[in-house]
């Protein structure tokens, strides 16, 4: 593996697990899971999305044990999250939506490059970074008994997408190239929950008529 690209993946694979192994132990924490549910929902937002693009790309899902590295990081990370002050943790929601866009952006970036490198079609690179992205926090809401953020809030794949489109294409190439299209997914994400961007979508439900007032 060329050791630019191999230095990329090292880069935005850490960022993107200390930031998701927080947000997974953060939920755990608000749903009164123990220490072992903090660490179970920390570990799979983490490695969730991983997973799930190995097995698109064919990456054998084995690998994922031979990363002690990120296991360790991740761990810490839940760890630290777990005896932060509670005063602290209470200010989560503020940080939450930035934690999340840190992970998105950088998974997605990261699934578009080891796809990249396994050279399947552009369609799969696209696939590859959006299920890395969003594949993690999926899986965490899932456990924690939560409708899937990804699939209901604001534009929330597309940005993993967009990441994916652009890297198979081969417009960002290099680090400080990477490191802008990181920054700029950060941005759109945190745009699109400001401005509440939303895709089109429409519901089954009938509008309830009043009920007629009895004198």
């Amino acid at each position: 593996m060329d050791s630019m690209l191999e230095l990329n993946l090292q880069i935005f694979s850490i960022i993107g697990t200390i930031a998701f192994a927080t947000s997974g132990a953060v939920v755990a924490m608000e749903e009164e899971y123990d220490i072992l549910g903090v660490f179970v929902l920390g570990f799979v937002t983490a490695f969730g999305g991983g997973v799930v693009r190995n097995v698109l790309i064919g990456i054998p899902v084995p690998t994922l044990w031979n990363q002690g590295f990120y296991l360790k990081t991740a761990l810490i990370a839940a760890f630290i999250v777990f005896i932060f002050p509670v005063n602290w943790i209470r200010r989560w929601k503020s940080w939450e939506i930035i934690f999340d866009a840190i992970g998105l952006s950088a998974f997605s970036i990261q699934g578009a490059l080891y796809a990249t490198q396994m050279n399947v079609p552009l369609s799969a690179v696209i696939v590859a970074a959006m299920m890395t992205g969003i594949g993690g926090g999926i899986i965490r809401d899932v456990l924690a008994g939560r409708k899937p953020l990804v699939l209901r809030d604001e534009i929330y794949a597309v940005w993993g997408m967009l990441a994916g489109l652009v890297i198979g294409l081969g417009w960002f190439q290099g680090s400080w190239p990477l490191l802008g299209l990181f920054a700029l997914i950060v941005i759109l994400r945190l745009m699109s929950v400001y401005f509440k961007w939303r895709l089109p979508r429409r519901t089954l439900r009938l509008h309830e008529e009043p009920t007629p007032k009895r004198n």
